[in-house]
């Protein structure tokens, strides 16, 4: 069972991938600030992270790379609502990136 951490603060979105989710028999979690999903990552290491760009305390994109210099072995998606100049400035291909509003289906293609 894959164990997945949600890190956006979009409550409804999150409950609805959560419940996609858990039909697709994965373990999920949410955070919905940077810093609970700190917390939770150390807690419980998952193997996939679904990671908002815009947090009310941060960026996503600025958060995967310091997690992935942590956590090398966690899949991470990134998600935007919009495609942030970051995002196409520095090099972050080792990141999935999902653009909202994003379909069930096309996060089922990380997991």
């Amino acid at each position: 069972m894959k164990r997945i951490l949600i890190i956006d603060d979009e409550k409804d979105l999150c409950t609805i991938i959560k419940h996609f989710l858990i039909k697709k028999n994965c373990d999920v979690d949410i955070a919905h600030s940077l810093s609970e999903g700190y917390h939770k990552l150390k807690l419980r290491k998952p193997d996939i992270l679904l990671l908002d760009n815009n947090l009310p305390d941060g960026k996503g994109w600025l958060a995967a790379v310091d997690i992935k210099r942590k956590y090398p072995d966690i899949s991470i998606t990134l998600i935007s609502a919009y495609r942030d100049k970051a995002l196409c400035h520095y090099d972050l291909k080792e990141f999935n990136i999902l653009e909202k509003p994003v379909s069930l289906s096309s996060i089922e293609q990380y997991i």
